[in-house]
């Protein structure tokens, strides 16, 4: 079972990426001024441009005909003159919409849009004949605004995008963290096992014959190695895994609304699991030593520490009191946090065994991560991305994939307003975080300083600037593994033939039981001699 959770648990991590648009702001106040909201616009600046300085943006007061599409006459057009008119989406073009609403003497026309929102756009001949900003605002936004107050004044504005978000900094920061201190923890540690396995096939005879000192037997809970059960990939393993990922997304896109529940179970019980095996060392190594006493209870027979079982108590409860509150603002902080740990875990828990099974692997989700964000825009009615609508959720989805880092906008745009956060999925922290790992397995089995594992960490660095300035200068979702898989492959492998090691490299290294064995037959006949 808990090969099975890890197994599903990394399936639900690719499926991330983030995307820009022609974005404004709308800000609707009461006349009395009491209060005031901003609201995500999506527009066209072809029809006319929206002022990018928000004291330029004259408010105009907002005349409500959204029972009426705006394809025809008004029958009403007296009340139009010096007003922003909302009609409703659909029935006819936004030209015909438009031209209607300028006939009339309309300042601008909010066009409300039950379902995603798209550009308003035109062709040529239409957007010089039109000279009102036409603009989209959702339903859902509508009906906010309307609790505002019956009487209502509006401004549009479209203030300068920025050249880079300052969040990508932070998450460029956290994705480097995790992968790096998931990397060496998860590779030291199955190099450590490896070293664990040469010595007692070495010192299996002088043990026996009381040779070797006494060890002092570990209690099974601290034993690190004991507390993760490995999950090992093998090229056949990859084959159907893959198959499952591309099966899980499609599922997701189509039964986005009710398989959302069970991506967010999963993440809350795997991300307690991995912040316990994150703190538990700490926790080891701190005083204090009681016991439970002796018991039947399930789970307790063990007789666990009082600290460990508290530890286990305070991290389903951080998992908890995110469930609870994952909706609001500064919860993106518990979420990135449990996030964080949860990927620490599965990169200790996941074990690629050579270089090989690296290539593999990242070559088939390098293929398959470009298939869903570039190619399926092509196969689906909506001409969007599957994978990036499955990150994001549909327009009248209330829930989200947690399997992401995100980090809210440090600045006030369209974009910022429409799309608050910044997101990173979980799969481009572990797909190369994996291939690190191995590079620090097979630096502590050569001995060397860690050579592989800082070349390929500081490739992971750079893919990552890469992406970033591709997601700025493309203006469209990226998929994050067509940087970070040529990156750290081209690195491990020119390291690799540098030093001469490509064939070890290819392969991956293994005890050599053979020496193992012949080592154990000198340290017989070293002791025969010595006797006799």
């Amino acid at each position: 079972m808990a090969v099975l959770g890890v197994i599903f648990s990394f399936l639900v991590c690719q499926l991330v990426q983030t995307a820009t648009a022609e974005y404004g702001i709308l800000k609707a106040q009461p006349r009395d001024l009491s209060t005031y909201q901003y609201y995500c616009l999506r527009y066209d600046p072809q029809w006319e441009a929206l002022p990018t300085d928000p004291d330029e943006a004259v408010p105009d007061p907002l005349l409500d005909m959204t029972p009426l599409y705006g394809c025809e006459d008004y029958k009403s057009p007296g009340r139009v003159p010096n007003h922003v008119v909302a009609i409703k989406r659909g029935n006819c073009t936004f030209f015909q919409k438009a031209r209607t609403a300028q006939k009339y003497g309309a300042d601008a026309i909010l066009v409300i849009s039950e379902d995603k929102l798209v550009d308003p756009g035109g062709n040529t001949s239409e957007y010089k004949e039109i000279h009102i900003p036409v603009a989209l605002l959702s339903h859902e936004d509508f009906l906010h605004m309307q609790s505002l107050g019956s009487d209502l004044e509006v401004s549009m504005y479209s203030p300068p995008e920025p050249l880079m978000e300052y969040n990508l900094i932070v998450i460029w920061l956290m994705a480097v963290f995790t992968v790096g201190v998931g990397g060496y923890w998860a590779g030291a540690a199955k190099g450590k096992k490896k070293r664990k396995k040469h010595r007692q096939y070495t010192a299996e005879d002088g043990e026996r014959d009381g040779d070797g000192e006494d060890e002092e037997e570990v209690p099974p809970e601290e034993d690190q190695e004991q507390l993760i059960e490995t999950v090992e990939i093998s090229p056949k393993f990859i084959a159907i895994f893959v198959f499952m990922i591309c099966a899980l997304l499609l599922l997701l896109y189509f039964f986005y609304n009710y398989l959302v529940y069970v991506i967010i179970f999963i993440f809350c019980f795997a991300s307690a699991t991995g912040l316990y095996v994150c703190l538990l060392p700490l926790v080891l190594w701190l005083p204090g030593n009681c016991r439970l006493p002796e018991n039947k209870l399930p789970l307790l027979k063990k007789r666990p520490r009082v600290k460990t079982i508290l530890l286990a108590v305070c991290c389903l409860s951080v998992s908890l009191v995110w469930f609870i509150f994952r909706k609001e603002r500064w919860a993106w902080i518990l979420q990135d946090g449990l996030g964080i740990a949860f990927s620490i875990y599965m990169l200790k828990t996941i074990r690629l065994p050579s270089f090989m099974v690296c290539t593999i692997l990242l070559a088939a989700l390098f293929v398959y991560d470009i298939f869903f964000v570039f190619i399926t825009p092509l196969l689906t009615k909506s001409q969007t991305s599957v994978m990036v609508d499955v990150a994001r959720g549909p327009e009248d989805a209330t829930e989200q994939i947690p399997m992401v880092l995100k980090v809210p906008s440090l600045r006030h745009s369209g974009s910022a307003m429409c799309n608050p956060y910044s997101l990173l999925g979980f799969g481009d922290i572990l797909v190369p975080g994996l291939l690190i790992a191995f590079c620090k397995y097979f630096d502590s089995k050569i001995g060397s300083w860690g050579i592989y594992y800082l070349a390929t960490l500081v490739a992971y660095g750079v893919g990552m600037i890469i992406t970033f300035f591709a997601l700025v200068f493309m203006k469209n979702a990226q998929p994050a593994l067509l940087y970070l898989v040529p990156c750290t492959l081209l690195t491990a492998t020119f390291v690799a033939c540098r030093r001469g090691e490509i064939k070890q490299f290819w392969r991956g290294t293994t005890v050599n039981r053979t020496l193992t064995f012949s080592i154990s037959a000198l340290q017989k006949l070293r002791r025969w001699w010595c006797e006799y």
